[in-house]
């Protein structure tokens, strides 16, 4: 039986100092071998002590009982703050609620329904730029799930030049970015500089004036009556339903620059996964085809809860290859895990590529299974050992845009392609951003007869 790939453990202990040097280059394959089996791990720094935890009782109490009680840790945001200033995927506390009571209410349920169009055309557009042949799929991925987001965020295509400029400096940005700077290992006072890439911080400076002109011309339409009824609009017009204050200017590119990073990263992410598997599973690949036969040009919001197959797979996937691999929370006061002390100040781990593939919880934790979602350790899982977008209050807004769009562009690629693996190495998951191949995912495409 064919195991999707997976990165090689470490398996021998190594000295903090070439721990971190593995750590910047790929934080799975710099983690121990026994963290899939381990229900927490603690690791030793000279300036503070990280526990891992895959123990679902654990996972729980930080996410879900007593998140304010571990908040997201600043060391880890330090890297990223250049590009994503002061986003809701940063903040804390009171500023990290009003976010949340803002952005909310654009992602509900009904509005994924006004999104569906937008969704549907970038499907469309990126199944049009395919051609037969062999093609880097991360690339291409990465092209239709940017698409996705700017026409569902400001109604434009990908094609628009300042969309087109911004996806091109993101690809800079995602290859340049380290996961972690040094400010994530040594605890460095509020005045000191953060020591970020020169090349990285005008990667980011480049991004934030783009997306700050797209923004401004956007603010400008309410006030004409010309705006469209997009994501943008709803994040701009909605006011805090405690203050009645709306985002401001800089706040709103902030959540813009989150939402254009990891709208499109994640679902580039697993959309690559997704396709490199069905080339890899032929006969998934062939069901989630037949299965893709409901769509067509007057589908509406409705075809997507035809689609089972396809979301079997695409939640399989990131099972799989989740495209954030871990989390880092911050306890706020001493506790105690499975009878040990954690101090105040420790860094609390939670990774999704290991709770994923647990030897413990998962049957068969590192085979390509969509089935098990039907199963009774598949269901128990789902809801205990799941985190492809975090959980509890810190819940991605996004989840439900997601698992709409993986599954539809999944289904509309396999609709028109047969695609099958090369002679080229197979990937090896690393994480950058997100977990994406170490040289790329390079698959053969042909067009199937009834589209030839």
């Amino acid at each position: 039986m064919i195991q999707p790939p997976k990165p090689t453990s470490r398996q021998e202990k190594i000295p903090l100092w070439r721990y971190l040097l593995a750590f910047r280059k790929d934080i799975l394959s710099a983690q121990p071998e026994r963290l899939y089996r381990a229900w927490m791990a603690e690791f030793k720094t000279p300036f503070f002590r990280s526990f891992l935890i895959n123990q679902p009782d654990l996972i729980r109490k930080v996410l879900k009982e007593n998140p304010d009680e571990f908040p997201k840790s600043e060391r880890i945001s330090e890297g990223l703050r250049p590009l994503l200033g002061e986003s809701v995927f940063l903040t804390n506390g009171d500023v990290w609620k009003r976010q949340r009571r803002i952005i909310d209410p654009a992602f509900e349920g009904g509005r994924l329904k006004h999104v569906f169009p937008a969704m549907k055309a970038a499907s469309e557009a990126a199944v049009s730029r395919i051609k037969p042949g062999i093609i880097e799929v991360e690339e291409a991925a990465s092209f239709a799930a940017a698409d996705v987001i700017f026409r569902a965020l400001f109604s434009v295509p990908i094609e628009d030049k300042i969309a087109t400029d911004i996806f091109q400096e993101f690809r800079r940005y995602q290859r340049q970015q380290p996961i972690l700077n040094i400010a994530a290992f040594v605890p460095l006072p509020r005045w000191m500089p953060r020591f970020h890439r020169r090349d990285t911080k005008a990667s980011a400076r480049k991004i934030r004036n783009l997306i700050e002109a797209l923004t401004d011309k956007r603010a400008a339409e309410p006030k004409s009556g010309q705006a469209p009824e997009d994501l943008a609009t709803k994040l701009m017009t909605t006011p805090d339903p405690e203050t009645g204050a709306c985002f401001a200017r800089d706040e709103m590119v902030d959540q813009v620059a989150i939402f254009l990073l990891a709208g499109h990263e994640t679902s580039a992410s697993a959309l690559a996964w997704a396709l490199y598997l069905m080339a890899l599973y032929p006969d998934w690949q062939q069901r989630l085809a037949e299965e893709a036969c409901v769509l067509d040009e007057s589908s509406e919001f409705s075809v997507v809860g035809q689609l089972k197959l396809s979301r079997d797979v695409f939640r399989e996937t990131l099972r799989l290859y989740p495209p954030v691999p871990m989390m880092v929370r911050e306890n706020q006061k001493q506790a105690c895990f499975r009878d040990r002390r954690v101090a105040k100040g420790s860094a609390i781990v939670l990774s999704p590529w290991h709770l994923h593939r647990h030897q413990r919880l998962w049957d068969n934790p590192d085979g390509f299974d969509p089935g098990r979602w039907h199963t009774d350790n598949g269901k128990a899982c789902l809801r205990d050992a799941f985190l492809p977008f975090s959980s509890g209050a810190r819940v991605c807004p996004g989840a439900g845009f997601a698992m709409i769009e993986g599954p539809l562009f999944l289904s509309r690629i396999l609709r028109s392609f047969r695609i099958r693996c090369t002679e080229h190495e197979p990937p090896v998951p690393v994480a950058h951003l997100t977990v994406r191949a170490k040289s790329g995912i390079y698959l053969h495409f042909e067009a199937r007869e009834s589209e030839a």
